[in-house]
């Protein structure tokens, strides 16, 4: 599995929701600043505070995710061996101990709730961070290791099953 396409697929992904607010920020700060006749900016200020309040929002979504696509610019997801313990950059197969549902995850620096295609439309995967529940479970763990985890307030167990 090439790992480098998914990091290039995560960072596209992320320069598209920079764009995106940076085009909601620039027309909040327009709607603020020009949105209403001096007389109606006068009369309903209120307007004009929630445009610049957006304005500002849609500025820090636009450098989280401006700064999250640059971390992605150099991460090289290395290779693991059969017992490698999982760690940023691995694909991890996990599945439900109860259901027997597989999720295919892969542990990336940033970028998580994000779904990812596999090259030529090899599977989904599924984008956590270090810092989530399951993630956090994972760090260290091999596959054959069986995992504990709250997610929404339900406690689940997972089987590791594969790791790349």
């Amino acid at each position: 599995m090439d790992k480098q396409h998914l990091v290039a697929q995560l960072r596209e992904h992320l320069l598209g929701v920079a764009r995106v607010a940076r085009s909601a920020r620039d027309a909040a700060a327009t709607e603020a600043r020009e949105g209403a006749t001096p007389a109606e900016r006068r009369e309903d200020s209120r307007t004009a505070i929630e445009q610049g309040s957006m304005a500002r929002a849609q500025d820090k979504r636009l450098r989280e995710a401006e700064a999250a696509a640059e971390a992605l610019a150099t991460f090289a997801p290395p290779r693991w061996g059969e017992r490698s313990p999982i760690a940023v950059g691995a694909l991890v197969e996990v599945e439900d101990e109860d259901s027997g549902e597989g999720r295919t995850i892969f542990l990336a620096p940033v970028g998580a709730g994000v779904t990812l295609e596999g090259p030529g439309g090899d599977g989904l995967f599924a984008v956590i961070t270090p810092s989530s529940p399951l993630g956090r479970a994972l760090i260290g763990r091999r596959v054959g290791d069986s995992i504990d985890v709250t997610i929404e307030r339900e406690l689940r167990s997972y089987a590791i099953t594969w790791v790349a």
